[in-house]
């Protein structure tokens, strides 16, 4: 059974800073790219933050460029979402998902609020 389990939300400040972690279990990530999706309230899901499966390449909205960077450690079998300069719109609930698949976790909550 495959299961993605985020995890490191919170409350935080504007500026603060947050690491989200996400546990894949089932399923051997190292040949698959890994993105992290954000959905807020009333809107629509938006993605984050993209990075191939050897982590050479990785790729951000436009939003979260310069603030916000994507890692993996395959051998943990974990991907993570470090965010700095956190802003009051980066309130949501922030999702891990495998690229090209139906796979993806239940999310973990961010909210940024002073």
């Amino acid at each position: 059974q495959v299961q993605l389990v985020e995890s490191g939300g919170g409350l935080v400040q504007p500026g603060g800073s947050l690491r989200l972690s996400c546990a894949v279990s089932g399923f051997t990530i190292s040949s698959w790219a890994m993105s992290w999706y954000r959905q807020a309230p009333g809107k629509e899901r938006e993605l984050v933050a993209t990075i191939t499966s050897v982590g050479i390449t990785t790729n951000y909205a436009d939003s979260v460029k310069g603030r916000f960077t994507i890692s993996r450690d395959n051998a943990k079998n974990t991907v993570y979402l470090q965010m700095n300069s956190l802003k009051p719109e980066d309130t949501a609930v922030y999702y891990c998902k495998v690229v090209g698949s139906s796979w993806g976790g239940q999310g973990t909550q961010v909210t940024v609020s002073s």
